[in-house]
């Protein structure tokens, strides 16, 4: 009998091992990870400098409480904030960020009312469940925390929402769980530029599109954007339980000493292993990463978005959705890919969502996409 509530579908393996890119399960088959733990391990597995100063710090000490200094910490914070004039908040997720960014949203700017958009995912808790525009996942659990406010994600009607009654807007740069669907770069400026003007906080949540997924530390760097907040996690440590929320200086003094915390935020396992993973992402390697995208993106326009099967492909850098049409589930094509050894994701409206880590080959990607593509054309010949 087994005593886990059954919160995920779970596929009938385990995973036991990784190293690099690859997976192998409790039978022994090998996999081309093409999910990153869902963008988490996005430095891939086994990777030497993240396990080494895990093991370094596992010898000096593995918790100590938020009540004395820590220089782990500070580092973390610095390498995160690169000289900007912003401060640090660490806690153990995203959706934990989230939270964090809600409520300093409200204790800074005195207001309670919150605009976030519709088919957006910022967790699971209670006030980031109800900043989510994802009404399936919310069903059954309300009600939720007041004076949050939807609008349509790309729509220019939205501007019209942003008024000086907000205390905050939160978006996604691209929504990962709501479609991998890409906000329109002059649009994301438009809503920054309302913000601006109706003096109304803007937090961008860069929970899976954070630490370099799109060739950049944080996606909006893409754009002409200054968020007043940002919130991070996942891949941010690599695998280890970790949530940032970034604010501007100018916010720090309504989160003084008794006004928010945490147990395990911050955990010195957490941050050796983030400071890692930081030092790893300077500019030389995500110019890499940049240059692998554009490898991987002419061949997803080559090779699958022809395919009688696809609707269309979005996404940036190594955060992909290729949207299928409705002749198949996304899940018959996930299951025949794992029959193949590669590992994807799902996400809304029939997408097959990539999030492969970022120090996979440019070879490796190619054989990805043959993979993909066969399964693809294999899958509209048998039906």
């Amino acid at each position: 009998m087994k005593h886990i509530f059954p919160t995920y579908k779970r596929f009938p393996f385990e995973i036991v091992k990784g190293n690099g890119v690859t997976l192998i399960d409790n039978n022994g088959k090998k996999y081309l990870d093409l999910t990153s733990g869902i963008g988490v391990c996005n430095l891939g597995y086994n990777t030497a400098p993240i396990k080494d100063a895990v093991k370094t710090q596992l010898d000096k000490v593995w918790h100590t409480s938020n009540l004395y200094d820590s220089t782990l910490q500070e580092k973390v914070a610095s390498l995160l904030v690169k000289n900007e004039d912003k401060d640090v908040y660490f806690c153990n997720s995203g959706t934990e960020a989230n939270e964090a960014a809600l409520k300093l949203a409200r204790k800074a700017t005195g207001k309670s009312a919150i605009l976030a958009f519709d088919h957006s995912f910022h967790g699971r808790s209670y006030g980031s469940l109800s900043m989510t525009g994802n009404d399936k996942i919310k069903e059954g659990f309300g009600p939720f925390v007041p004076d949050v406010k939807f609008a349509k994600y790309n729509d220019p009607d939205a501007l019209e929402q942003i008024t000086s009654d907000l205390a905050a807007v939160i978006l996604e740069i691209i929504q990962g769980e709501g479609g991998v669907v890409n906000g329109d770069p002059a649009w994301l400026e438009a809503v920054g530029a309302k913000c601006k003007q109706e003096k109304v906080l803007l937090i961008i949540d860069e929970v899976q599109t954070g630490m370099g997924r799109t060739g950049k530390l944080f996606a909006y760097q893409h754009l002409n954007l200054d968020p007043d907040i940002i919130t991070a996690a996942k891949g941010l440590a690599n695998g280890l339980p970790v949530g940032a929320m970034i604010g501007k200086t100018e916010l720090a003094s309504s989160f003084g000493p008794g006004s928010h915390g945490t147990t395990f935020g911050g955990n010195p396992l957490a941050m050796a292993s983030a400071s890692a993973v930081l030092t790893i992402l300077n500019d030389d390697f995500l110019e890499a990463v940049q240059q692998k995208s554009l490898f991987f993106w002419h061949f997803l326009e080559k090779e699958i978005q022809p395919l009688d099967l696809v609707e269309g492909i979005s996404g940036k850098g190594l955060m992909v959705g290729i949207h299928l049409k409705s002749d198949i589930e996304v899940s018959k094509i996930i299951a025949d890919l794992h029959k193949q050894g590669i590992l994807t994701l799902s996400s809304r409206d029939n997408t097959l969502r990539l999030l492969p880590p970022l120090i996979i080959t440019g070879s490796e990607l190619l054989y990805a996409v043959h993979i993909i593509k066969d399964t693809l054309t294999n899958a509209i010949v048998s039906q």
